[in-house]
C-alpha cells in the first residue's frame, strides 16, 4: 500500500538558510506543496554570511533572479576570489581566484608546465596567469563575455558580496509572491508523534499549533529540530579548526571597491574584509584558547578601515557537523547541519546544495531508508572535503610567531588531506575526488600560496620544448595583462548596471 504523499512542509527559522530554503522549494517543487515558515523576530539571526562562491548564480538562475535587480537590492558587490594576507607567512599574500589558469598544454595540464618553468626560474608567479587573480589586484571587474572565444575575457568567474540580511528580505518577497505562509513567533514545543517518533508540529509562543508532514531545520546552531528534539549527535571538529569565536562590525566604507574577499592572518585567527556598496563588512575569527575576546576586539578594531557603524558583535561557534543532516522526517539546512568558518565562504553555498539534494530526494510517499542513507553520505562526504581544504590554511604555513600557529603548523590532519598533500609535495599532482566542491586549480592556488612546492612535475611536461613552453606562458601573462586593461573598475561598472539606492531610500 502507498503511502500518502509528504505535501506540508514547515520551515522552522528564517534568515538566509529559511528564506532560501522557501523560495527554492516554492519554485521547484510542484504546487500542490504546502510551505509554511516560522520565525521570530526576537531571535534574530547572524547575518555575516555576506561573501559567496560563483555556484550561487546557478541558484539565483532557477529562481528566475535578475543579477542587476539582486544587486540593487541586496547592497551588493562582485567577487573575483579571496585574497589571503600573512597565511603562509608574515608579508606574504596570494589570491585564491575563481575560473581557470593559464591554459592546458597537450595532454598534461597548465600547472604542469608551470611547476616545469618555475622551477628553472622562467616563470613568473602563479596569479599572472589568470585574469581573476590580476583583475583585482586594480579594483577591475566586468561580466564574462562567453561570445569571445579563446579570450581570457570569457573566462571571468564571478560570485557575490552582500548584505545576507537584505538577502534574506529578498528571497522572502519572492516566496511569499509564491504562496509561502510565515509564521511570526518563538517556538516553545516540538511535538511529536508516539509510534515513531516524527516531528508533527510546532507550538509556538502565542499558542498557535504549526502542523506539517515534513519539516526543515533553519534554527542555525541551535539545530532545535535535529539536535535537541530527535536527539541527533554532534561531530566535533575543533582539534582541527581551533579557532571558536568571531567578533564582527560593519565599518564605512574606504579604498577602492576591490571585487575581492580579504583574509588576514593575526596571531590566533584571521579578520575578514569583504566591501558592500554602502559598507565594509569585518570580523575577526579566533580561538579562545590562544586569545581572549577582549584582545580579540582589540585586533580587530585597530585594522578597521573606516569608522565603526555598530557595536561589535561576539559570536561563539563549534566547528564540526551533525551526525546525520536528515533523520526521520526532518532536514537539517545551514548551520543546523554543521559549523565551518566563512574563511573559504562556503556557508551559503552549503545550504544551496542542501536544498539541490534534498529537491533531488525528496520523497513522494513514506521516507526511504535509503534515499536518507544516501542523502546522509552525500552530505558527509561534502562536509568533510570542505573541512580539509580549510585545514589546509592552518596546517601548510611556516609561522612559527604565536602558540595558535604552532598548533596549526604541528597538528596531524585527516588522512584525505595528508594524501593530498603529499601527492602535491612529490609531483604536484591534484587529484579531485568525486564530486568535491573545490576542483584543481583551487587545491594548487591554495598549496601554491601556503608555501606548499613539489619535488618534481610531471615527465610529459617535458614533451614541449622549454623554448615554446616559456613563449606561450610568456604569450598568456601578456594577453591577460592587455584585458585587465580594458576592463572597468567595479565601482564604474556597478555605476552603469546596478547602483543600489541609498539606505535611507530602501527604508522608505
Amino acid at each position: 500500500m502507498s503511502l500518502p504523499p509528504l505535501r506540508r512542509i514547515v520551515i522552522a527559522g528564517g534568515g538566509t538558510a529559511g528564506w532560501m530554503s522557501a523560495a527554492a522549494l516554492s519554485r521547484l517543487l510542484p504546487g500542490a506543496y504546502e510551505i509554511h515558515l516560522v520565525e521570530s523576530e526576537e531571535i534574530g539571526t547572524i547575518g555575516v554570511g555576506e561573501a559567496t562562491i560563483p555556484n550561487i548564480k546557478n541558484f539565483n538562475a532557477a529562481l528566475g533572479i535578475d543579477e542587476d535587480d539582486f544587486i540593487r537590492a541586496t547592497q551588493g558587490t562582485f567577487k573575483l576570489g579571496i585574497e589571503f594576507v600573512n597565511w603562509g607567512a608574515i608579508g606574504e599574500r596570494y589570491i585564491h581566484g575563481f575560473g581557470k589558469f593559464g591554459q592546458d598544454f597537450g595532454s598534461v595540464s597548465f600547472h604542469q608546465q608551470w611547476l616545469r618553468l618555475r622551477r628553472a626560474g622562467l616563470a613568473a608567479e602563479l596569479g599572472e596567469y589568470s585574469i581573476n587573480t590580476m583583475a583585482p589586484l586594480q579594483a577591475k571587474f566586468m561580466r564574462a563575455r562567453p561570445e569571445m572565444v579563446g579570450s581570457p575575457l570569457a573566462d571571468i568567474a564571478s560570485a557575490y558580496q552582500f548584505d545576507a540580511s537584505l538577502y534574506a528580505k529578498y528571497l522572502r518577497q519572492y516566496a511569499e509572491q509564491r504562496d509561502v505562509r510565515r509564521s511570526e513567533g518563538r517556538i516553545v514545543e516540538v511535538q511529536q508523534a508516539v509510534a515513531d517518533g516524527r516531528i508533527q508540529a510546532l507550538r509556538l509562543d502565542s499558542g498557535v499549533l504549526i502542523e506539517g508532514d515534513f519539516f526543515l531545520d533553519c534554527t542555525g546552531m541551535h539545530a532545535l529540530l535535529m539536535a535537541k528534539t530527535l536527539g541527533v549527535g554532534f561531530e566535533d571538529w575543533s582539534h582541527w579548526l581551533p579557532c571558536d569565536r568571531a567578533i564582527a562590525v560593519p565599518c564605512e566604507s574606504a579604498g577602492p571597491l576591490l571585487p575581492i574577499t580579504r583574509a588576514t592572518a593575526h596571531s590566533a585567527g584571521w579578520q575578514w574584509r569583504i566591501p558592500l556598496q554602502h559598507r565594509t563588512g569585518n570580523g575577526h575569527v579566533f580561538a579562545s584558547r590562544f586569545m581572549d575576546e577582549a584582545e580579540a576586539k582589540a585586533v580587530l578594531m585597530r585594522h578597521l578601515d573606516g569608522k565603526p557603524l555598530a557595536e561589535p558583535r561576539v559570536i561563539k561557534f563549534q566547528p564540526g557537523r551533525l551526525n546525520k543532516a536528515w533523520q526521520q522526517n526532518c532536514v537539517a539546512v545551514g548551520l543546523a547541519a554543521g559549523f565551518l568558518e566563512p574563511l573559504e565562504s562556503t556557508s551559503i553555498h552549503l545550504i544551496q546544495t542542501a536544498l539541490a539534494r534534498l529537491i533531488s530526494f525528496f520523497p513522494h510517499g513514506g521516507l526511504g531508508a535509503a534515499d536518507i542513507d544516501e542523502y546522509n553520505r552525500q552530505t558527509q562526504f561534502e562536509l568533510e572535503r570542505i573541512r580539509d581544504f580549510i585545514i589546509l590554511h592552518y596546517k601548510a604555513t611556516a609561522r612559527d610567531d604565536s602558540a595558535f600557529w604552532n598548533h596549526c603548523r604541528q597538528m596531524e590532519v585527516p588522512e584525505t588531506l595528508q594524501r593530498k598533500m603529499d601527492l602535491y609535495r612529490s609531483n604536484g599532482r591534484i587529484f579531485r575526488e568525486g564530486e568535491e566542491l573545490f576542483a584543481e586549480v583551487s587545491w594548487l592556488q591554495v598549496m601554491n600560496g601556503q608555501g606548499l612546492r613539489p619535488q618534481g612535475y610531471h615527465p610529459l611536461a617535458e614533451e614541449t620544448p622549454l623554448a615554446e613552453a616559456q613563449e606561450l606562458l610568456d604569450h598568456i601573462k601578456q594577453v591577460i595583462t592587455r584585458c585587465v586593461q580594458v576592463m572597468p573598475t567595479q565601482a564604474d561598472f556597478i555605476a552603469e548596471h546596478c547602483q543600489a539606492a541609498s539606505m535611507e531610500k530602501q527604508a522608505c
